[in-house]
């Protein structure tokens, strides 16, 4: 069974997303902030992290780009979940260390496509 580190502050969104991951047979770790998902990340090493880019504490951006630092952490695929889809927001995932981009409100089918396409058939 996969585990989703679910890193997102808003309520709504952690259950709604964790609850659908969990029908799908995924194990989910929540994270309320980037501090805790970074602190999550290291000791549970989940096999893909989805992480809210507006965050308290310490925000996605600095949060993915510390993981992506980390030997212990840098290899776990990590999908960028924001509310900012303006141009250049993607790109500015993807420079923070960000394997794949998703905007809110979340399709949860397109962004099952996504991490089926970074988990591989393996998972």
């Amino acid at each position: 069974m996969p585990k989703i580190l679910l890193v997102e502050d808003n309520e709504m969104n952690r259950d709604m997303l964790s609850r659908r991951l969990i029908r799908r047979g995924i194990e989910v770790v929540v994270a309320i902030d980037g501090a805790q998902g970074v602190a999550l990340a290291r000791t549970e090493q989940p096999d893909l992290i989805l992480m809210d880019m507006s965050l308290p504490v310490l925000d996605g951006w600095s949060a993915t780009r510390q993981l992506k630092a980390d030997a212990h952490t840098q290899s776990i695929p990590v999908i960028a979940l924001t509310a900012h889809a303006m141009a250049g927001d993607q790109q500015k995932c993807i420079e923070a260390g960000c394997d794949e981009y998703d905007t809110k409100p979340v399709d949860f089918l397109r962004l099952m496509g996504k991490i089926q396409a970074l988990l591989g058939d393996g998972q």
